[in-house]
């Protein structure tokens, strides 16, 4: 079987396809409710490609840094939403990118030396969940409609562990990285 046309990989494409769509409902046509929904779909397509990659045996190379790299682009692209929405304060937007931009970067200097970039954690992948949940209730909680209170409480809630969870894996890939580089000098 192709390892690239598998249907794991074929929901992170359908994921990729909903940044766009995210965009422009929050942006353009302040559509919260539609690009909640979206982001929830998107959440919902992270757990199960992994799932069934597993399941129908269907991983490859490919999904591994398809699917992250999908990951980081929905959450890039829901921080600028966001930021330009007023939803989140900046400072969470600068932890967020910034361990992305330092894992970036540690990725470049290990690919350059052969290194394969780095496995994909339980607890990246529990980071990645939290904030994909916060998201869409931050979205909720800004719209001022009846369970906006709910909204913003659960929503802080799974965001504030993600974020942590997020902090604490982006050091251990970092160490992780360091370490691998270290190894090879």
């Amino acid at each position: 079987m192709n390892k690239v046309l598998t249907v794991p990989n074929g929901l992170t494409a359908l994921r990729a396809l909903g940044i766009p769509l995210f965009i422009y409902l929050a942006l353009s046509r302040h559509a919260d409710g539609q690009a909640v929904l979206v982001l929830v779909a998107g959440g919902a397509t992270d757990y199960f490609d992994g799932k069934i990659a597993r399941a129908w045996n269907q991983e490859s190379r490919f999904g591994e840094l398809f699917d992250p790299a999908i990951d980081r682009l929905y959450i890039a692209a829901t921080l600028l939403v966001f930021y330009l929405r007023d939803v989140v304060p900046v400072w969470l937007i600068f932890l967020i990118v910034g361990r992305d931009v330092l894992l970036g970067a540690m990725t470049i200097a290990m690919h350059r030396v052969s290194i394969p970039p780095f496995k994909v954690t339980f607890l990246g992948k529990a980071a990645t969940f939290n904030l994909l949940y916060a998201f869409p209730l931050l979205l909720l909680a800004k719209s001022g409609t009846t369970g906006s209170w709910l909204a913003f409480s659960l929503g802080w809630s799974f965001a504030i562990w993600g974020i942590a969870l997020y902090l604490v894996t982006g050091v251990d890939y970092f160490r992780i990285g360091w370490r691998s580089l270290g190894a090879t000098k």
